[in-house]
């Protein structure tokens, strides 16, 4: 594999279910590259380069590797960038050289996740280039793709964004939901502070919810879909008592005006949810 680790990621996993899941392994008739068999010797190799069509970002290379090794494990490959490099269209990312078989049959599953990963970078990259104020960290949100958080929110790091919380298990966020069966924001609070609960994120739509809050015991306060000067009223009341953060109505018209509110984060799910992939190919030539 390529030696490329992330917390909570098992990588090895990852590429064999991918892979599975192009070639059909376990359903009648599948376990193989039926094209790729009937066309190619086996013996046949292969050079490659990949490279990117757009200015981006990047993210996934050591994943890609990983695909092309696992059906390769002699495969020279070279890399000629790094994750979270940026890069102008036409730069080469990528050489390598091996079965062509191997090459042809992982070169799907490799190019799917360095353009997505990429696309997401790219995303972030133009976010904070817009946002432009060093004080305001640019965080991602829960709106990810079933099975993929983990390297989403790998891509939103090399892109410059942070992350929010991973999932559900690591700290408490109180939304309307929440607090519409609590009864109020103070009770959500109280809540979760009488269960323990380290970090708490409550959300606050309204001026007046800001101190019942505070004063129940929230870590952070997420503002939410309110306007610039809103924002700075909300920011003023707490005072840095907590950390401060923006949601909600954010893109890249409005971001820098919220960003400069005085807020610490601003969180946009459109940075997973919504980001195009980059435009990235694989030109394979016969040895």
């Amino acid at each position: 594999m390529s030696g490329f680790t992330l917390g909570g990621f098992d990588l090895d996993v990852f590429v064999r279910e991918t892979l599975a899941e192009d070639l059909g392994i376990g359903l009648p008739g599948g376990g193989h590259d039926v094209t790729s068999e009937s066309v190619i010797p086996a013996d046949a190799r292969f050079s490659g380069v990949m490279d990117s069509r757009d200015a981006i970002a990047v993210a996934g290379l050591p994943i890609a590797e990983a695909f092309f090794r696992a059906l390769d494990p002699g495969i020279e490959l070279e890399m000629l960038v790094a994750d979270g490099d940026e890069v102008e269209a036409g730069t080469d990312l990528m050489r390598l050289s091996g079965n062509a078989r191997a090459m042809l049959t992982a070169e799907r599953s490799a190019l799917n996740t360095v353009q997505h990963l990429s696309g997401i970078a790219t995303m972030v990259r133009t976010y904070v280039r817009m946002m432009d104020n060093p004080d305001c960290t640019l965080l991602d949100t829960r709106k990810t793709i079933p099975g993929l958080r983990m390297l989403e929110k790998y891509a939103v790091r090399m892109g410059g964004g942070s992350n929010h919380r991973m999932g559900l298990w690591d700290a408490a966020m109180i939304k309307d939901n929440h607090v519409l069966v609590a009864g109020d924001v103070g009770e959500a609070v109280r809540r979760a502070v009488e269960a323990g609960v380290q970090e708490i994120i409550c959300e606050v739509d309204r001026i007046d919810q800001i101190e019942p809050a505070l004063q129940a015991g929230a870590t952070r306060l997420l503002l939410d879909n309110m306007d610039p000067q809103t924002l700075r009223i909300a920011v003023a009341l707490v005072n840095g008592r907590v950390p401060t953060e923006a949601s909600g109505g954010i893109d890249m018209n409005t971001i820098k005006a919220k960003a400069a509110t005085g807020v610490d984060f601003v969180s946009v799910g459109r940075l997973t949810q919504s980001a195009p992939a980059a435009d990235i190919g694989l030109d394979f030539t016969p040895v």
